[in-house]
């Protein structure tokens, strides 16, 4: 158990990393993109999880997103329930314009990483 929370953290810390090369780039739709991964990833661990909407409203606030920084405060201030309840919307990516209580599907390549760890303990 440890072990695949400590593989699908890794990942975690994969996108964020893409992000940050996006936003570095000024590309905001990859940055975005990343950042949504990032908490489809994040979103069964609580600290990840609030980390992963801290950083949306900080990319929201930097881009001028009213709407979006908004949501993202609702979304932090909704987290710790989801995960003190267990009750969360697995594939959701976390941003403004979709429900925060709509389940998603997970991009296939996402969800072949998650099963990855599984069958090999998450080694490359």
């Amino acid at each position: 158990m440890k072990r695949d929370k400590a593989y699908r953290l890794r990942l975690v810390d994969e996108e964020r990393a893409t992000f940050r090369r996006a936003r570095a780039s000024g590309n905001a739709e990859a940055a975005w993109l990343a950042l949504e991964r990032e908490h489809i990833l994040a979103q069964p661990y609580l600290w990840p999880h609030i980390r992963s909407h801290i950083a949306m409203l900080g990319f929201a606030i930097i881009q001028r997103d009213r709407k979006e920084a908004g949501g993202q405060l609702i979304r932090l201030a909704l987290a710790p329930l989801g995960n003190i309840s267990g009750r969360l919307p697995q594939g959701n990516t976390g941003r403004a314009d979709i429900s925060a209580f709509a389940p998603m599907p997970i991009p296939p390549d996402l969800a072949a990483k998650i099963a990855q760890r599984g069958s090999d303990g998450g080694s490359r």
